[in-house]
């Protein structure tokens, strides 16, 4: 009877000292009126510098900021939707990193909702990510418990998240504003420029340029970055009358000053174009030009607008995937990626020709977000589901030591990318 009475002593005290814990912790995640007048202030302080300040450094990087974070949080709610919808237990969904300003849980929802301070992101804390790391929790309630089918899906919700919000964005830019032709159509030719003088005429449309078979300017855009070892570059055109021509062109040295291109020669040299517009040398842009331009053909109304929503999500995917092929094929150097420098430096050029380019962007880096992601290399959503596919050939599950010294590698790895390229960022900013 003594040891009966003692457990039950024992177990009172566990449980008293579990629902003192429980209390306490419940008083740490309430919300202060302190932490809400921050959270006010905060966004009080967005909404100045991005109406008062449009174009500066600041206004520039909270742009960015605010454009990361929304995709971050799009992509977060992705898992969190599906982890719900299949009963994993979701310790906390945050927007924005750092200290809490705001948090609270929802009646019968054991998931703590927060806004943190600093808008760089956001996280989705799930349970069983790898292991099993709480003892208190039903089995059931793991991510690493589920069915593969199951775990699939929460796995890869966050790129379909994202992939959705791209498409929607292009959307709201085609049918607000409307778009311009997305083939290969040759729009207006430069007056006394190679392509003029090759006999390239309005109307044409480019099928293949240096030997690729190209459908879009976005393909043309991404191919004439490539290495090559010629100085000019070949066209095969399709001409409205459906005749076949091929050209080979070499670029022009001209100058651009106002958005007017001048053509250098030996009379008309960079002196005298300078003298000419009455302005200093150096206001003067360099540039190779061939001398075409996109069709300026335009779109608009709600079924060229869905349409476009999609065949332009397709060719902006498709760019992603050639860009990061010929990355591995070294036919593009690492001068093609971008880090936050470089995507500031974006941003600021981005915003100076309004919101529909911001959204624009908003757009591409979303497919870029969702298809780096997919990627099955470690540290990845797709990392996370290479191991569930050789769990499923195997049979037997990757030892979750094993998975997570494989995602930390793949982390330092992508770190170490991350500070190369942000070098070259700062080094073409400020250097060069």
């Amino acid at each position: 009877m003594a040891t009966k009475k003692k457990e039950d002593e024992v177990k009172t005290k566990k449980v008293k000292e579990s629902k003192e814990v429980e209390v306490k912790k419940v008083e740490e995640e309430k919300t202060t009126p302190l932490a809400i007048l921050e959270f006010i202030g905060i966004i009080i302080a967005v909404i100045i510098i991005e109406v008062f300040f449009q174009g500066s450094v600041i206004c520039n990087i909270v742009t960015l900021l605010l454009m990361l974070t929304v995709l971050i949080t799009v992509h977060e709610w992705g898992h969190f939707i599906m982890s719900k919808k299949f009963g994993v237990h979701v310790y906390e969904f945050a927007i924005g990193m750092g200290p809490k300003i705001l948090a609270f849980r929802r009646k019968n929802d054991p998931t703590l909702y927060t806004i943190r301070a600093l808008p760089i992101g956001g996280y989705n804390q799930l349970a069983g990510e790898t292991d099993v790391d709480d003892k208190d929790l039903p089995k059931d309630k793991f991510l690493c418990n589920k069915p593969k089918h199951q775990r699939l899906i929460i796995l890869c919700a966050g790129v379909f998240m994202n992939f959705v919000t791209a498409i929607v964005f292009l959307f709201i830019i085609a049918f607000g504003w409307g778009y311009t032709e997305q083939k290969s159509y040759i729009g207006e030719i430069e007056s006394n420029s190679p392509a003029a003088e090759a006999g390239m005429k309005e109307g044409d449309l480019i099928v293949e340029y240096n030997g690729k078979k190209v459908s879009t300017w976005d393909e043309i855009t991404i191919i004439g970055a490539l290495k090559k070892d010629t100085d000019y570059n070949t066209y095969k055109v399709k001409h409205e009358d459906g005749n076949y021509d091929e050209y080979k062109i070499t670029p022009a040295d001209y100058v651009i000053y106002d958005n007017k291109y001048y053509r250098l020669s030996e009379e008309n040299t960079k002196d005298k174009i300078a003298s000419d517009l009455n302005v200093d040398k150096d206001k003067l842009q360099d540039a190779k030009i061939i001398g075409i331009s996109q069709s300026s053909k335009r779109y608009t109304g709600f079924v060229n607008a869905l349409k476009y929503a999609f065949t332009k999500f397709w060719s902006l995917t498709k760019l992603l995937l050639l860009t990061l092929g010929y990355l591995i094929t070294g036919k593009l150097g690492l001068s093609a990626l971008s880090g936050p420098v470089g995507m500031y430096k974006v941003v600021g050029e981005v915003a100076k020709f309004g919101i529909a380019n911001i959204i624009y962007l908003t757009a591409y880096l979303s497919i870029n977000l969702g298809v780096i992601n997919i990627l099955p290399f470690p540290a990845f959503d797709g990392g996370h589901v290479l191991f569930l596919a050789i769990e499923a050939i195997t049979k037997k599950k990757v030892s979750p030591n094993i998975e997570n010294v494989f995602h930390m590698i793949g982390f330092i790895l992508i770190f170490l990318l991350m500070i190369i390229v942000t070098g070259h960022d700062i080094w073409s900013l400020f250097i060069k």
